[in-house]
């Protein structure tokens, strides 16, 4: 156990110099006793609330939760605000700014007299930015997600948040539903504060950060109302304070073995395809050499077992009370590290020694899964010479093996512009994205999930192969190949395809390749005219000059374990 006069608010608080005095009395001006500097764990509580970020938008009250854990072990809780990033409010993207918030976390830990955190989040990238922002700073952190929403209802059937709506709205389009059930839908499809219901992005990284081993085991899918998770708010309380005593930091559980843990958990759930961009960043910030070759690997050998949309078939709460990721966790325990540390102090296989299976319909077993390679697939080929991603468990299984004709648009909003018009299409189009990438989007966007023509939806066709190097919400489905790399704003491949060129898709095979001769594809790309930058000033220049491509995580480049970190010392 460590001696309190090691601990980073000390060298804050306990002096004889007049910088010693007055940061007393300025704690003193809150309310606050000699209690809160008299050698005590200072916790921070790095809370991401936001009335513009509907998934975030109770941690006011989780806050306090966790504060009445903190004090409860002996620790003095200080909460303290970081930026929010809300998915259905930010324009252009949330991603272009997830940087910055791990930033903004890692310099308000760094900078304060704080010997622990607790992390608060939800939202999609809120919960990465804080990872990237603690395994930087490399103090005791631990990690509080917000959960699910409480699941709709519509016409007796559940509806998935995210997914169900993509599909209903695909029916409106079609004329298949009309403007006054699509009224109704808007009223019954969010029902409380907390994020999206299905497998999407945010569910995606709170099983990602338990599987880390940043969390308390069970605490990704309680949902955002249920009192369990103000309960599991006060247990992390207290267990920070402990860890800051035990000097139990991120590097300690963030190794190698954690992030194998983490991608073969996201291959069993069905994750989303985001949680490769954002284990690859949270891993460069940990020192942890992570490359899309390990995610392909891991997928290869780990089945599909968790049956929730998008690409299975029921949501987030049912996953709750089926016992959620521990389950999981417990089936998936020959494939894993069992000897990986968690926050706990204890080990991933002392966790889930005595869980229990309680829905065989929804987490099946290893020998009788879903589907028997994981969610992800990693593509290469002549397209992308770097990688791109398919959730190949959300896709059609008939246009996993596929050859078809291109339809090229160049940016997105011609694409939205045209999307009613008679286009030239069938079922066999394969429909391209080009500059929507880290670069060319800017920010990486979720446009990858591209809508289908009208022409094709009047006609019931429901999918066809799309690709673009852009994102796609995790709650989307359908055949889309993402993350295409190198991005055709940089000159990468996707750049020379033109309308009417063969693009061949083998989803078993790993490949996705555009089948025009090489020479050409070089004579196209050397003609090719640069898009101009977004940005020329402010936090997107900075964004524009640093960020690095979708197969190493869309980070800054100066910000990497190997680009040197903040250090998390106390001040002079």
């Amino acid at each position: 156990m460590r001696d309190p006069k090691t601990f980073r608010s000390t060298a804050w608080f306990q002096g004889d110099q007049y910088e010693h005095l007055s940061r007393r009395a300025w704690l003193r001006s809150e309310g606050f006793s000699d209690a809160a500097f008299d050698g005590r764990p200072v916790i921070g509580i790095c809370n991401s609330w936001s009335e513009l970020t509907n998934c975030n938008a109770h941690l006011r009250q989780v806050a306090e939760a966790v504060k009445r854990g903190v004090w409860a072990a002996g620790g003095v809780p200080l909460e303290f605000p970081t930026i929010s990033l809300g998915e259905m409010f930010m324009k252009p993207t949330t991603m272009l700014f997830r940087n910055l918030m791990s930033m903004d976390v890692e310099e308000s830990i760094t900078a304060n007299p704080i010997d622990g955190v607790v992390l608060l989040c939800g939202c999609d990238k809120t919960t990465p930015a804080q990872l990237m922002g603690a395994a930087s700073a490399d103090i005791p952190a631990i990690m509080v997600t917000g959960g699910p929403m409480l699941s709709g209802r519509w016409n007796g059937e559940p509806l998935g948040s995210g997914t169900d709506g993509r599909k209903l709205f695909e029916a409106l389009r079609a004329g298949r539903i009309g403007e006054e059930q699509w009224a109704e839908v808007e009223g019954c499809i969010s029902r409380s504060a907390g994020h999206c219901t299905v497998m999407g992005t945010a569910s995606t990284m709170a099983s990602m950060a338990e599987s880390l081993g940043m969390m308390l085991s069970g605490g990704a899918a309680i949902p955002a109302v249920d009192a369990r998770r103000y309960q599991l708010a006060e247990a992390s309380g207290r267990r920070i304070v402990e860890m800051v005593l035990e000097d139990l930091t991120p590097s300690r559980i963030l190794t190698r073995e954690a992030f194998e843990n983490a991608i073969r958990t996201d291959m069993a759930i069905g994750g989303s395809t985001n949680a490769v961009v954002h284990l690859l960043a949270i891993a460069g910030r940990a020192g942890v050499d992570l490359c899309l070759d390990d995610f392909d690997r891991i997928s290869r050998e780990t089945p599909y077992i968790t049956n929730v949309k998008p690409s299975g078939q029921f949501l987030m709460e049912d996953f709750f009370y089926a016992g959620g990721l521990p389950c999981v966790t417990k089936e998936l325990l020959p494939l894993l590290h069992g000897d990986a540390l968690t926050v706990s102090g204890r080990t991933v296989a002392d966790e889930v020694q005595e869980v229990q299976i309680r829905n065989r319909d929804l987490i099946k077993t290893l020998d009788q899964p879903l589907n028997p390679e994981g969610g992800t697939a990693i593509l290469y080929g002549n397209l992308a010479p770097n990688g791109a991603v398919i959730k190949q468990t959300a896709a059609s299984p008939h246009l996993l093996r596929h050859r078809g004709k291109a339809l090229v648009f160049d940016r997105y909003e011609t694409l939205r512009a045209r999307i009613d018009d008679d286009l030239d299409v069938d079922e066999n189009t394969v429909m391209v994205l080009q500059n929507a990438g880290p670069l060319g989007g800017p920010g990486f966007p979720e446009w990858g999930h591209l809508p289908i023509p009208t022409k094709l939806l009047k006609a019931g066709v429901n999918d066809i192969v799309r690709v673009s190097d852009a994102r796609m919400s995790g709650t989307s489905f359908g055949t889309d190949v993402l993350h295409v790399s190198p991005e055709a704003a940089v000159g990468g491949p996707l750049a020379a395809v033109r309308t009417g060129d063969e693009i061949e898709l083998d989803v078993p095979g790993r490949r996705i390749d555009l089948r025009v001769d090489e020479r050409e594809i070089e004579g196209r790309l050397a003609d090719r005219k640069p898009p101009a930058a977004h940005y020329r000033r402010g936090y997107g220049r900075l964004f524009l000059d640093q960020v690095t491509q979708a197969h190493l995580g869309c980070d800054f480049r100066f910000l990497g374990r190997n680009a040197g970190t903040s250090a998390a010392g106390a001040p002079s």
